[in-house]
């Protein structure tokens, strides 16, 4: 699994005019991408990490302050340029595969305390941010 984490400072996530996530303040922007031989088992190391991870103001974690997260699954964290000038999107899981990963992601987070925003998996959707720092870490589980 993937996921860039960048610190915000608010949030959203909007599917066809309606905003379907959203967090205000600081908190943590998450797109999640899976690979084929992810499991739930990295899906919930993913989620202790993210939710642990000391980057928000002071060093601190959203697990610290209670910082709320927004959860974004993206399958083009998986894309490959290396070649040519067209990815191809060869390392992504297919939704199948990845939606329950994600959907596994987000629980763990809950289940651990957090407040979680949520995209809408396979949806073309608009995310907009303050990204805080700018700030932004490439987690690898």
């Amino acid at each position: 699994m993937r996921a860039v984490v960048q610190r915000v400072d608010g949030a959203s996530v909007v599917v066809a005019g309606e905003t379907v996530g959203e967090i205000s303040g600081e908190g943590l922007c998450v797109l999640v991408g899976v690979t084929h031989e992810d499991t739930a088992e990295k899906a919930a190391q993913l989620a202790r990490k993210v939710w642990s991870l000391r980057i928000l103001s002071g060093e601190k974690s959203c697990s610290d302050v209670n910082a709320p997260l927004l959860v974004i699954s993206q399958f083009t964290l998986y894309g490959d340029a290396r070649k040519g000038r067209r990815p191809t999107w060869n390392g992504a899981a297919p939704g199948e595969v990845a939606e329950p990963l994600v959907d596994e992601v987000v629980d763990q987070l809950r289940a651990l305390g957090a407040t979680v925003g949520t995209g809408r998996f396979g949806a073309s959707m608009r995310v907009s941010l303050t990204n805080d720092g700018p700030f932004t870490v490439l987690l690898e589980i």
